[in-house]
C-alpha cells in the first residue's frame, strides 16, 4: 500500500509540473507575440508614428494608391492592410494599442468590423494617436460622422461635388469642370514643409466646411471664390449651401492631447493617377509636367505623423542668482535664474528649436510676474527675474502654443516664504522719519522738565 501511494504521489507531482510548464510556455510566447507591437509604440523619445493601419474598401486601392503608400513604407512606417469590415478588426489587444496611425481610405463602408465602430475611432484619437479619413462622392454616414466629431461638416447632398468653372483642371477627358486644380495652400512651413509647393493639387470630391464651433481645426487646402458644391448633373434650383473660401479640400487639427487628423473630400488626390499626371489651370497658361498631389500629400503626412513640428521640453531648472543648487523653497525679492531646454523633431533627431516667443510664468492663482524667454540659439531658454513680494506656494509654468507644433505645458512647484526676523534691516530707511520724531519727541520732554523743574 505504501508503494503505490509513493507512486500515485508522484504520478500526481509529474502531472502538476507538467501543468506549470504549459502555462510558463504559454506566457513566454504570449509575451514574444507582444514584443513587435511595444517595441513599435509611441514613444517621447522616437515621437514618429511606426505602425499604421490602412483600412480599404477593395484590395484595390493598394495598387491604384501604391506610390502614396510607397512613400509611407519608405519613410521607416510600417503599413497593415485590412478591409474596413474585416470581422477579426481590432485596434487593441489586451488593453494595448496595436497601432500608432489609422489611415480609412474606405469612404463607402457603413460599418467597420465586429470590434471598431465610431466610438472605438474616437478613443484611439482621444489616446494621442493620428488618423487619416478621405472620402469622396460615395461616402457614407460612418465616415461622415466621424468627421462630425474632428470638426468638419461634409455637404449634406449625397450627390454633390465640388465643381469650379474658372479654376478647374484642363483636361480632354472631365468636361463637367469637377477636377480642380487648387493652389490655395495654408501659410505654414511646419505642416507643409520650406518648400514651396509650385504645381497645383488635382481633386476631385465632395466639399466639406470647418464647423465654427471647433477652434483647432484650420483649412490647409482651400477652394478658389469661384467654387461651389452641387451636383454636376442637374440644374441648380436652389443656391448651393457651400460656395467660395468657406469650402476646405483638405483640413487638418490637432486635438489638445496633440493627436493629428486630416480629413479631405477626395480619395483620388492620393492616387497614382493624380501623383503623375500633368496639370494646367484654366485661368493659367502655364502647365505643369506634374501635379503637386505627391509633394502635397508628403509634407502634409509627414506633419500628420510627427515628423515635423513635435516639441518636447526637458532640464526644467531654477535657481538663485549666482548658485547652482536648486532651493527648497526661495524668500520674498529674491533675484533667481529660470532654464528649460527646447526641442523639436526632426524625423530622425532632436534638434534644437529656435523661437522669440517662449515665456514662463511665475504663478499663484494668477501670474505675478511673465517674463519672455531668451535662447541660446541651441535649444537652451532661460530668464532672470525677481521673486514678488508675497508669499505662498508657486508655480513655474510654461505653455506654448503655436500654429502647427505640438503644444507644451509643464509646470513645476516651489514655496516662497517672507523674511524671517533677523533677515530685516537694522534701520530701514522709509522710517527714518518716524525715527526722527521719536527722538524728537524725547528731547522735547527732556527739555520740557528741565524747564518746569528749575525754572523760577
Amino acid at each position: 500500500m505504501q508503494l503505490v501511494s509513493a507512486c500515485t504521489k508522484t504520478l500526481l507531482d509529474s502531472r502538476g509540473k507538467a501543468a506549470a510548464m504549459e502555462k510558463f510556455s504559454i506566457s513566454i510566447l504570449l509575451i514574444i507575440s507582444l514584443l513587435p507591437f511595444l517595441c513599435s509604440s509611441f514613444s517621447q523619445e522616437s515621437p514618429t508614428d511606426r505602425r499604421i493601419l490602412v483600412l480599404l474598401d477593395d484590395f484595390s486601392l493598394k495598387s491604384s494608391h501604391s506610390i502614396f503608400f510607397s512613400s509611407l513604407k519608405s519613410r521607416g512606417f510600417d503599413l497593415d492592410f485590412k478591409l474596413a469590415d474585416d470581422p477579426k478588426l481590432a485596434l487593441q489587444r489586451y488593453g494595448q494599442y496595436l497601432y500608432d496611425g489609422l489611415v480609412l481610405f474606405s469612404p463607402s463602408v457603413e460599418r467597420f468590423g465586429v470590434a471598431l465602430d465610431l466610438a472605438a475611432v474616437l478613443d484611439f484619437v482621444d489616446s494621442g494617436h493620428d488618423l487619416i479619413v478621405a472620402a469622396d462622392a460615395s461616402a457614407s454616414d460612418l465616415i461622415k460622422s466621424i468627421a462630425t466629431e474632428c470638426g468638419v461638416d461634409f455637404d449634406e447632398d449625397p450627390s454633390a461635388l465640388v465643381i469650379d468653372h474658372k479654376t478647374f483642371a484642363v483636361s480632354e477627358i472631365e468636361g463637367d469642370h469637377t477636377l480642380i486644380a487648387a493652389d490655395d495652400f495654408i501659410q505654414s512651413d511646419v505642416i507643409l514643409g520650406k518648400t514651396k509647393i509650385e504645381a497645383p493639387v488635382l481633386f476631385k470630391g465632395i466639399a466639406h466646411s470647418i464647423n465654427g464651433a471647433n477652434g483647432l481645426a484650420l483649412k490647409v487646402l482651400s477652394a478658389s471664390p469661384s467654387a461651389y458644391s452641387a451636383n454636376p448633373s442637374s440644374k441648380l434650383s436652389s443656391p448651393p449651401s457651400l460656395t467660395g473660401s468657406t469650402i476646405s479640400l483638405v483640413s487638418v487639427m490637432q486635438a489638445r492631447n496633440n493627436a493629428r487628423i486630416m480629413i479631405t473630400g477626395s480619395l483620388d488626390m492620393f492616387s497614382n493617377r493624380c501623383f503623375r499626371s500633368g496639370v494646367q489651370n484654366a485661368e493659367s497658361a502655364i502647365k505643369y509636367d506634374k501635379s503637386g498631389n505627391e509633394q502635397f500629400v508628403a509634407e502634409l503626412t509627414k506633419w500628420i505623423f510627427h515628423e515635423r513640428g513635435h516639441l518636447k521640453a526637458v532640464n526644467v531648472r531654477h535657481h538663485k542668482l549666482g548658485e547652482t543648487d536648486e532651493p527648497a523653497m526661495y524668500r520674498i525679492k529674491d533675484d533667481l535664474e529660470f532654464y528649460v531646454e527646447i526641442y523639436e523633431w526632426s524625423g530622425k533627431s532632436w534638434e534644437p528649436y529656435v523661437a522669440n516667443d517662449a515665456q514662463v510664468q511665475f504663478y499663484m492663482m494668477s501670474p505675478y510676474v511673465l517674463k519672455t524667454l531668451s535662447t541660446d540659439q541651441k535649444g537652451l531658454y532661460h530668464t532672470t527675474f525677481k521673486v514678488p513680494d508675497v508669499y505662498g506656494v508657486f508655480q513655474f509654468k510654461v505653455e506654448y502654443e503655436r500654429l502647427g507644433y505640438t503644444s507644451l505645458s509643464l509646470s513645476k512647484q516651489i514655496p516662497v516664504r517672507p523674511f524671517r526676523h533677523n533677515e530685516y534691516e537694522r534701520f530701514i530707511t522709509t522710517a527714518f522719519p518716524y525715527y526722527g520724531a521719536s527722538f524728537a519727541t524725547m528731547a522735547g520732554f527732556f527739555i520740557f522738565s528741565f524747564v518746569y523743574l528749575y525754572n523760577k
